[in-house]
């Protein structure tokens, strides 16, 4: 795995059409990066689109007037209301876009939603997609707006599929059909893009028939054929399976923006940092060639927002432990690998003088009774981020009790370094020695709390828990 302390060559920003390509910010953290911070390592990085998830106020006002567009988001949980209500559409416009537009910021697209056709939502937000959208649009009209931004609704990668695999058959899911083709109506009314996630790693860990190779683009992956298609990678798989979908839907010729695409690099096997840089430079050479792809030839997608910025250690891990490490960055902005597009050997910038807390860990304590030891580790983990310990990630080989001290830690750094918080029934020590190994870093959380925004911790899963048990776990 690259050292944590390299510099990026973040050349997804350089490319032909360097307004195309973008970072997703998430802000599912403890202690987040100050928004002030985060638009100087943009800058930095000459990094001109980001996407969001949310109209947070200080994210906002840190990205007003500072030139780069902005995508915002307006949450799932928010349809219903906004699809019944006019009067909410015109308020959420008011409160959460003409005052940033007065201030300066760059807002591109509005996101109606979060994947809500994502199939572990079900039919839950189907009814208020569009008339959410109506709603907005509306509202955008009367805040003469409407020329201004426009509106999009980011779409899962399981919301299209082919049974064969073959592109050629994709279509979308029968379940979300209707709703579907009411959105692209719409989309195509006011054009507006088809905002699509892909996924090259889950659709690795997902399907037996990808190989590892096929999804980081490499030249010695066995092609897919179909017809007379031949597909080198798993992103033009995927890709090509949603322009038949939008094609048999009546849509051939709609534009295409990926709004996420990344690859993971830790908390699972084949998640890491030297795997995410062959798969960011696969990626953004195959977009840098305006190759397109076999459906699609010379037509790339019109613009792709990489998955993500940051790590996020609130991240929810239904899908895996894998989900809180997706950063380009690490959680206090300091890049993860390097990779060049041949455009130069620029060094790019990691974030600058950055307020961490004391330079403090908490450890267990060898000196004590360890028979109650494991209880305690699960116990904080069961609050605190411990996501990098499970199998395949790079503090999994720890041996105990150092996978305890290192559950231990991640409670003490997400409760602010507080002395009750490493204490685990008199089996914590707080250390001024810097515990890591290897590649396992033990953190010093960043001096910035987010606590009042997060106050729900996500809990391990069981399967991690007894997997953490059974050999080489806690």
């Amino acid at each position: 795995m690259a050292s944590n302390k390299l510099p990026v060559i973040l050349v997804l920003f350089l490319a032909i059409r360097v307004e195309a390509i973008g970072v997703n910010w998430g802000t599912s953290a403890s202690h987040p990066l100050p928004p002030s911070k985060v638009v100087e390592l943009l800058k930095a990085n000459n990094i001109n689109k980001v996407k969001l998830f949310d109209t947070n106020s200080e994210i906002m006002e840190a990205l007003s007037g500072s030139n780069i567009d902005v995508t915002v988001g307006i949450p799932n949980t928010m349809l219903r209301s906004l699809n019944s209500s006019l009067k909410s559409a015109h308020s959420w416009v008011h409160d959460n876009l003409t005052r940033y537009f007065s201030n300066g910021a760059r807002i591109q697209y509005i996101a109606i939603g979060d994947e809500p056709f994502n199939q572990i939502y079900g039919e839950q937000f189907l009814p208020f997609v569009v008339g959410a959208a109506e709603n907005i649009q509306t509202a955008l009209t009367k805040a003469k707006l409407a020329g201004k931004v426009k509106l999009v609704v980011p779409c899962s990668f399981d919301a299209f599929r082919s049974e064969s695999g073959s592109p050629s058959k994709g279509h979308f899911r029968a379940d979300v059909n209707r709703t579907m083709a009411e959105l692209l109506r719409f989309l195509s009314k006011h054009q507006s893009p088809f905002f699509v996630n892909i996924s090259p790693f889950f659709s690795y860990r997902n399907n037996k028939n990808i190989s590892l190779d096929f999804a980081l683009f490499k030249e010695t992956a066995r092609p897919h054929k179909d017809n007379h298609r031949t597909y080198k990678n798993s992103f033009d798989l995927s890709y090509d399976t949603l322009v038949s979908a939008l094609s048999s839907a009546g849509f051939d010729k709609m534009d295409i923006v990926i709004g996420q695409i990344g690859w993971p690099t830790d908390g699972a096997a084949n998640a890491t940092s030297s795997n995410a840089q062959v798969f960011m430079k696969g990626l953004v050479d195959h977009l840098h060639s305006r190759a397109g792809t076999p459906l699609r030839p010379k037509e790339p997608p019109t613009e792709t927002f990489i998955y993500s910025l940051f790590d996020e250690d609130q991240r929810n891990l239904t899908s895996g432990n894998f989900e809180r490490h997706w950063g380009l960055f690490t959680f206090d902005g300091q890049a993860k690998y390097q990779f060049d597009l041949g455009q130069g050997s620029g060094k790019r910038a990691n974030a600058q003088n950055i307020h961490y807390l004391s330079s403090k860990w908490c450890v267990v304590n060898n000196n004590q009774n360890m028979s109650n030891a494991t209880a305690r580790a699960l116990e904080a983990c069961s609050y605190a981020d411990c996501s990098v310990l499970s199998p395949g990630g790079s503090c999994f080989n720890l041996s105990w009790p150092g996978n305890i001290s290192y559950a231990f830690n991640s409670y003490y750094q997400q409760h602010d370094q507080r002395a009750d918080s490493c204490d685990f029934g008199g089996l914590g020590l707080i250390t001024t020695v810097d515990p890591s190994v290897g590649t396992c870093r033990f953190i010093v959380q960043l001096g910035t709390s987010n606590s009042a925004l997060h106050q729900k911790f996500t809990m391990i899963t069981i399967a991690t828990i007894l997997l953490w048990l059974v050999g080489g776990g806690l």
